[in-house]
């Protein structure tokens, strides 16, 4: 049994129109998942008679955020008409911040790309970055006039964002503490701007490109492992994000209080194991963080280790083993703790997968609670899927198809 709890010093009154808009979303969102979808379908998928989805489809038709496609066959009567979520004309800039490189892509509302996605190296300095970000969107817009009316920009970081400010409360592999960016950005630009955690959004981009069956699945984590750790909970078809928008932050548990020193200054962290850094320096025996750094290292990539792994490089192979191992031990306490119904992992580390999914699934078996548990399943989410664009892109768009609250 589902229950929900109202609390009493923050809701809001059902009203007449209540059923009605929460119908209305309902409605679009169902249109999102299964498009193209019939009028008829829609009124069985919602239970509702055909009268009341007809008036629900007019108004959606009237808003202009949906439209009737081609007809369908029918064997007897009239034939259906199709309906699909109205992208023409619209579209939305998503920007992927990481500690290295920044990505920028140009999308329909439904997160898929318009134009080439095009990265640059990354700004640390907020301001400087934001007036970036600025001359390269005001770009692609130009250059891509014909992609319609811009709705937004969404952004994602590798940190904690506070959800009421959108300040970036802690973002330790940037080195940012209480920054600033929304504003900026939506100054320069003249758009609205959100904000994300990286995790969050990479969750939210699975649910948002969830069809079919996999739109069943309520309860998830996605994990990203790339420069950092990023990981966003699912729980019941919401973002876990606690008090103070900081829940499902893995990353940052230890794993032995006496490991590694962790880029957000404590020792022992999840991700000071498995992040690529952290991978790379297992395998040069030193920590890279340290400067001065030799050329040749500096250059040196995760996918040159894979390389070099699957090259049959006897270092290579025992960095990437370890880091499979510890991914694996904190994959153990998420099922743990969580238990979810499906995990996905994204990252660069994904193109190694089948070198070290063995390794992943006996040290989360040697962890988990249960034997249930420790068959959880595991999707790998491939780097030229996105995930973290398209979570950027669902920031701005995806508040559209959700229900309002109500308590």
């Amino acid at each position: 049994m589902r229950m929900r709890k109202i609390n009493p010093q923050n809701f809001r009154v059902a009203t007449r129109g209540t059923s009605r808009e929460i119908n209305r979303r309902i409605a679009l969102d169902l249109v999102r998942t299964h498009q193209p979808l019939s009028r008829a379908d829609l009124a069985r998928r919602m239970g509702l008679r055909r009268g009341a989805v007809s008036l629900i489809v007019n108004d959606l038709l009237e808003e202009g955020l949906i439209f009737e496609g081609m007809m369908g066959e029918s064997a007897r009567g009239r034939k259906p008409t199709f309906l699909y979520i109205e992208t023409r004309m619209r579209c939305v800039v998503a920007v992927d911040i990481r500690v290295t490189r920044t990505y920028l892509m140009l999308a329909d509302p439904l997160g898929r790309t318009l134009a080439a996605t095009t990265s640059f190296a990354t700004e640390r300095d907020p301001k400087r970055l934001a007036a970036e970000l600025a001359r390269r969107i005001e770009r692609v817009l130009i250059e891509h006039a014909e992609a319609g009316t811009c709705e937004g920009v969404g952004v994602v970081v590798p940190g904690m964002v506070d959800r009421a400010t959108s300040r970036i409360i802690h973002a330790p592999t940037m080195g940012w503490r209480d920054v600033e960016l929304r504003e900026s950005l939506a100054a320069a630009t003249g758009l609205p701007v959100f904000i994300e955690n990286s995790g969050k959004a990479c969750a939210l981009a699975q649910m948002w490109s969830a069809r079919g069956d996999a739109a069943e699945v309520s309860d998830l984590v996605f994990v990203s492992v790339s420069d950092g750790i990023g990981v966003g909970v699912v729980v019941n078809g919401e973002i876990l994000r606690g008090r103070h928008n900081i829940a499902g932050e893995f990353g940052h548990v230890p794993l032995s209080i006496d490991g590694p020193r962790c880029a957000c200054g404590a020792n022992g962290c999840w991700e000071a194991y498995i992040s690529n850094l952290a991978t790379l320096s297992r395998y040069f025996g030193r920590d890279l963080r340290e400067k001065p750094m030799p050329a040749e290292v500096a250059s040196f990539t995760i996918e040159d280790l894979i390389a070099r792994a699957r090259a049959g490089d006897a270092k290579a192979v025992a960095a990437m083993s370890a880091t499979a191992r510890y991914l694996g031990l904190g994959l153990a306490s998420i099922v743990n703790a969580v238990d979810p119904a499906r995990i996905y992992i994204g990252g660069e580390i994904i193109a190694a997968w089948d070198l070290i999914e063995s390794a992943v699934r006996t040290a989360i078996a040697e962890r988990a609670l249960s034997p249930d548990a420790a068959e959880t399943e595991i999707r790998t989410v491939s780097l030229d899927e996105w995930p973290r664009l398209r979570g950027a892109a669902a920031l701005v768009t995806a508040p559209a198809f959700a229900a309002p609250a109500v308590a």
